[in-house]
């Protein structure tokens, strides 16, 4: 999909692997400057090197650098964790919340200021179903969701007279590291086999799959275009119809 804009710049964080890594790879594709943001420098440097982005930035998301200027900013950055609730000690709370939260709230405060005084921006937040709705065991992470979402939907009305849009994506269970770690704990933990595991997540989807990342990647493609610029606050889920 066009963007309409050459010369514009993404800065997508959680940039080296999964929905991070879709989401460069379809802006650079469609003709933007990308910068991929992340903790760890390899991953970041092998997006570079298959073509996927064209600058890195070592950090992380909690504490960014001074200076950061992006036309479309796509937080992917995010980590979860599954315990029950009695067991979610204060730690987790504060890692769920740091991480999925503030750390989209400090790379959104450092790029906005920019976008309004150009007057055009993208603030696009990789959520997740679970801000639309709860799992057991995911309090931490699906409180931290929800606090996402209610961020996008309040700053989306903030800046809708300033040019900058500000939305959300809400996949399902998608085909990541982060859910083949999901699949491993499964497995250890009821000796399911690998299939079992995956289709233990895969039933809430009703299309009975796990989501690509590239598919979420396409909303975000589309989110970050000229032809959403009516679109603003909103979830857009990419789950098969899970949370219809």
């Amino acid at each position: 999909m066009a963007t309409n804009s050459p010369g514009r710049r993404a800065l997508v964080t959680g940039g080296g692997t999964g929905i991070g890594l879709a989401c460069a790879s379809a802006l650079a594709a469609a003709g933007l400057h990308v910068t991929v943001f992340g903790r760890r420098d390899a991953p970041l440097r092998a997006a570079i090197d298959a073509g996927h982005a064209h600058a890195l930035i070592v950090g992380d998301v909690r504490t960014p650098p001074a200076g950061l200027e992006a036309d479309v900013l796509v937080n992917a950055a995010g980590i979860a964790r599954s315990a029950p609730f009695l067991r979610a000690d204060d730690a987790l709370w504060r890692e769920m919340l740091d991480v999925n939260l503030m750390g989209a709230v400090a790379m959104t405060r450092a790029v906005l200021p920019g976008m309004m005084a150009r007057g055009r921006g993208r603030l696009i937040q990789i959520a997740s179903t679970a801000a639309l709705r709860g799992y057991a065991y995911t309090t931490a992470y699906a409180a931290s969701k929800h606090a996402l979402l209610g961020f996008v939907r309040a700053l989306a009305l903030e800046t809708a007279e300033k040019g900058v849009t500000v939305n959300a994506v809400c996949p399902g269970f998608t085909d990541t590291d982060i859910v083949r770690e999901s699949v491993a704990n499964i497995m250890a933990r009821t000796g399911r086999s690998e299939a079992d595991a995956i289709a233990e997540l895969a039933k809430f989807n009703p299309q009975r799959r796990l989501v690509r990342p590239e598919e979420v990647a396409s909303a975000v493609l589309f989110l970050a275009s000229d032809a959403a610029a009516a679109v603003n606050g909103q979830a857009i889920a990419v789950d098969g119809g899970e949370t219809s």
